[in-house]
Formats: structure tokens, C-alpha cells, sequence
């Protein structure tokens, strides 16, 4: 059975750059919610449809949809070797779902990921990072490009910053995640698939001991 995988952690704890070491090493597909719903838009799906008239009325696109749409990205055949799951499942209700949604195709949740961070870090952390147009990331004090104004990945110089990058607006997200996403570390936990990782040191040592997770997982 191929692997599925659920990351978790506050904004900041370096998910994306850790899933992203997961496709090219173990050849998982990372699916996010954000990601998963344009291109159902895109492609024009039932789905998809149904998501972007919702979204045209300024509405939030309900579970249901975004269950339909990851169900129907499920099936393709890049997908065979597993799956990381990101921005999804985000509640207990939306786990629960999820694994419903896993029973009918005789999956189930691998391994839930918790990248285990301090708050007062976040705020520092995330205030400061910023990314090059071909999405690889940098930070103000803890990664800079070799090259000042130079990615070191593209060699282009077009960085940006998200405008919700700043400490107001972290500590705001991350009430909300203590609030809404952290009850699935007792959730995942209960069902003996919880896994913890320090993720306040060097991302390499973070990477290594997320590996051996995921190794023993697909060995």
C-alpha cells in the first residue's frame, strides 16, 4: 500500500520545505488544498465547478468539495508510489472525513508528522522569510543566498515576501492553529500513527530524521 502522509505544524515549521525533500527522495506527490482546487478550476471538473462557484460568491469551499476534489487527484497514476498531504485535514472533522474517504479505496493514514516548533521562533522565523519566483525559500537571517540578490537554485534575482509575513499576523496564525489544527496530534495519536520531530534546529537534521521516518515506512 503506498504510503500516505500527513504533515503537521504551525505556519513557519517548515513544511513545504521538508515535503518538498519528500518527493525527491521517496518520490511522493506533496498535494495541497490550494494547489488541488485551481487545478480542478482549471481542468473544469465536477468538482472544480462546483468549487470555483462557490469561490465567485465569496464563499469557503465546503469539505465536501475538497474531499471530492483530492478523491478524483487520488486516482491519477503519479500518485502510486504516495501521497503527502498539505493544508488537509486541518480539524478533527475534516480527519475523520478524510479517513472515511481513504476506507473506500482501502488506504489509510500512514503516518501523521508533527513538526514540533516554539511559537516565539515562529514569529521571528516566518517575519523574515521570503522566496525566489521559482519557489525556492530564503530568510532574512537564517538562509541567505550565497550571492546577495541572487537565488542560489535559478540564478534569477525576482524575490518576494507574502504580505502576511509579518509578527501580527503569525501570532494571529498561530492562535489559530492551537486552536483548530493542533487537536490532530491527539487525534493521529490516539490511532498510533503519530510521529514528532524537533523542528526548532537545522533544517538538514530535520530532513534526516524525517527521512528515516518515511523510510521505515516504504521499507
Amino acid at each position: 500500500m503506498a504510503p500516505v502522509l500527513i504533515l503537521l505544524g504551525p505556519p513557519g515549521a517548515g513544511k513545504g520545505t521538508q515535503a518538498r525533500m519528500l518527493e525527491e527522495y521517496f518520490g511522493l506527490i506533496q498535494l495541497s488544498t490550494g494547489d488541488l482546487l485551481r487545478a480542478a478550476v482549471a481542468a473544469g471538473t465536477s468538482a472544480g465547478l462546483a468549487a470555483k462557484a462557490v469561490m465567485a460568491a465569496g464563499g469557503l469551499v465546503s469539505d465536501d468539495i475538497v474531499l471530492a476534489i483530492l478523491k478524483d487527484r487520488m486516482t491519477a497514476p503519479d500518485v502510486a508510489k504516495g501521497i503527502i498531504l498539505d493544508g488537509f485535514p486541518r480539524t478533527a472533522g475534516q480527519a475523520a472525513a478524510l479517513d472515511t474517504l481513504l476506507a473506500q479505496t482501502g488506504q489509510k493514514i500512514t503516518a501523521a508528522i508533527s513538526l514540533e516548533v516554539d511559537d516565539a521562533a515562529m514569529v521571528a522565523r516566518v517575519a523574515g522569510r521570503y522566496t525566489c519566483t521559482c519557489g525556492e525559500g530564503y530568510h532574512d537571517t537564517f538562509k541567505r543566498p550565497a550571492r546577495a540578490g541572487v537565488c542560489d537554485k535559478c540564478g534569477g534575482s525576482d524575490f518576494k515576501r507574502r504580505a502576511d509575513d509579518n509578527a501580527e499576523t503569525v501570532r494571529d496564525r498561530l492562535a489559530a492553529y492551537h486552536a483548530q489544527t493542533a487537536p490532530l496530534i491527539a487525534y493521529y495519536d490516539d490511532k498510533g500513527v503519530l510521529e514528532r520531530i524537533d523542528a526548532m534546529g537545522e533544517i538538514a537534521a530535520i530532513r534526516q530524521a524525517l527521512a528515516q521516518i518515511v523510510a521505515g515506512i516504504a521499507a
